[in-house]
């Protein structure tokens, strides 16, 4: 499994905006972000490094995935104390987002009725901060009928990333329990289990469309 971080093409993002636009009608959108736990036993000598919300140990898997289920991008192994938002700004895929380093297309007008140019975006939930390409839903209650509709289009888009981790956990009963080994092997664990999701998902292997919300 390669370590370096591998960037997509111009192309490839533009393949991955096409799939969101045709199947979830969100268009600009070159992937959905969002981070799972794996649980943990509690390293020695860690205190509360990896205690998380739920009152678990765990790892952070942060996730970028396309419109089909299939993981584009992962991060793995940061600590569960930490919020999604943070892990997301203070890791690589975050920071060579957050540079321009990711070979995004240039922004570009989504219909002529509108003259604007608008960027290339990844979807996320509230968890993570509003820029140029991480778009979040509208905050409140009390939304216009339009940004009503926008926050539904987005959540619909956004859904494929938590649909993606559902397929992974349903394959692989490990992440059923809690990991109870070094480290390195549970991150290991996990790059494994995520390359396997990606071959499956190529080879059009069944999975249960019960786990699709």
């Amino acid at each position: 499994m390669q370590q370096e971080f591998l960037t997509p093409s111009e192309e490839n993002w533009l393949h991955i905006h096409d799939e969101f636009a045709q199947r979830w009608n969100f268009p600009h959108c070159v992937g959905a972000l969002d981070g799972k736990h794996v649980v943990i036993t509690a390293p020695a000598n860690s205190g509360s490094s990896f205690y998380n919300y739920k009152g678990q140990h765990s790892i952070v898997l942060m996730a970028l995935v396309s419109a089909n289920y299939k993981f584009l991008m992962v991060d793995i192994g940061a600590q569960g104390r930490h919020s999604d938002g943070g892990i997301f700004k203070n890791c690589e895929m975050g920071r060579r987002f957050s540079e321009g380093l990711m070979n995004l297309p240039p922004p570009s007008i989504i219909d002529p009725a509108y003259t604007e140019p608008l960027p290339f975006v990844i979807v996320a939930d509230e968890a993570f901060q509003l820029n140029s390409f991480t778009m979040r839903p509208y905050p409140g209650r009390n939304l216009t009928p339009e940004r009503r509709i926008f926050n539904y289009r987005l959540s619909r888009a956004r859904r494929v990333v938590e649909n993606a981790f559902a397929i992974m956990v349903a394959r692989w009963r490990i992440y059923h329990t809690f990991m109870n080994t070094l480290l390195a092997t549970i991150e290991a664990i996990v790059q494994a289990t995520v390359c396997l999701h990606n071959f499956m998902m190529t080879r059009n292997h069944y999975f249960d469309h019960r786990l699709i919300m």
